[in-house]
């Protein structure tokens, strides 16, 4: 039995998960739970033994000073529960931390211990994957889930996927099976530009969890972060005909496909998005800081990748090893 101490009756809660490594193309999804998190002041109320789950061999622990005395702050995963305010206040309990090594199905028994314990009526999470999608359009975002029933009502895929999958895919089968409703949100990384930060990859994934749960999500300076990436691409690619050839191709294939889909569906979700930003009543949280982490000691797991203007790697023409595929 896990027995949780100063935490307050939850409000709807809602847990939100991501995780870095196989399931994070360019730490977007890691990094999209680090907003909320920084933005709406998150409050650590549990850790996950180390020890249990993560060989420290590949998950190395680092070294610190704090006032001149050397600190170890280990990998593991993090829970921290956060309150959203409005006519409609609700709370989220933000997972973070990194795929583990080992005892996957301990790992999910844990976490689902916490939701049972904290009254969780739904987890929503996060992945990035590799896709062939052109940087310069809309970044997709699928949301998927086991539950056919789940599916019907949130508009949702039923995923069919077959073959490797990664500890998004596990958690949410482990939801599936202890009754409780699971959502996975992948959105697909351009694979020639793969580097991490992808701002505009974060971005997407943070207004899909936003229609997804209602609610308003403070963005700070993502958007501005998420144009200013792709201008960075743009030129790069620019300087690079072949690559700005697959890029065209990549386009005209997406562009070809979607055309069916220009219907007012994605026209109205926007402006519903539009209308949820202006009459939210009272000012929402502070905007301000980089979707990136803060470095600081409640997260010194995740990369620190400050600002999201610096100009972003080369793309690298994608070769026959580079196809990557999703775990549903």
């Amino acid at each position: 039995m896990i027995e949780l101490e100063g935490v307050p009756e939850l409000i709807d809660p809602v847990m939100v998960a991501a995780f870095e490594g196989w399931n994070d193309a360019g730490d977007a999804a890691s990094t999209a739970v680090a907003h909320l998190d920084r933005e709406w002041k998150g409050e650590v109320f549990a850790a996950l033994d180390a020890e249990d789950y993560y060989d420290f061999q590949v998950n190395r622990p680092t070294v610190w000073m704090d006032a001149g005395v050397r600190k170890i702050t280990w990998p593991t995963t993090r829970l921290s529960v956060v309150r959203v305010g409005g006519e409609k206040p609700r709370d989220l309990v933000l997972v973070r931390g990194i795929e583990p090594s080992m005892r996957w199905r301990s790992f999910c028994n844990e976490l689902l211990g916490f939701a049972h314990e904290l009254g969780v009526e739904l987890v929503v999470i996060l992945g990035a994957l590799l896709g062939d999608t052109p940087h310069t359009r809309p970044v997709p975002v699928s949301g998927v889930t086991s539950d056919p029933d789940l599916a019907r009502r949130m508009d949702l895929e039923e995923t069919k996927y077959e073959g490797p999958t990664g500890i998004v895919g596990i958690l949410q089968e482990a939801c599936t099976h202890a009754g409780v409703p699971a959502v996975s949100l992948w959105a697909a990384v351009p694979h020639y530009v793969s580097q991490p930060p992808n701002p505009k990859a974060t971005l997407a994934l943070l207004n899909r969890l936003e229609d997804l749960i209602d609610v308003r999500i403070p963005l700070g300076e993502l958007p501005e972060d998420a144009r200013a990436w792709q201008v960075g691409v743009d030129q790069l690619a620019a300087e690079d005909s072949e690559v700005a050839e697959y890029v065209q191709t990549l386009e005209e294939a997406r562009d070809t496909a979607e055309l069916p889909e220009a219907s007012g569906e994605a026209i109205a979700r926007e402006f519903e998005r539009y209308l949820r930003r202006r009459d939210v009543g009272g000012p929402g949280p502070s905007a301000g800081g980089h979707a990136t982490a803060d470095g600081g000691d409640t997260a010194p797991y995740l990369r620190d990748n400050p600002g999201g203007r610096t100009r972003p790697p080369k793309p690298q023409r994608p070769g026959p090893d580079d196809d990557e595929s999703s775990d549903d």
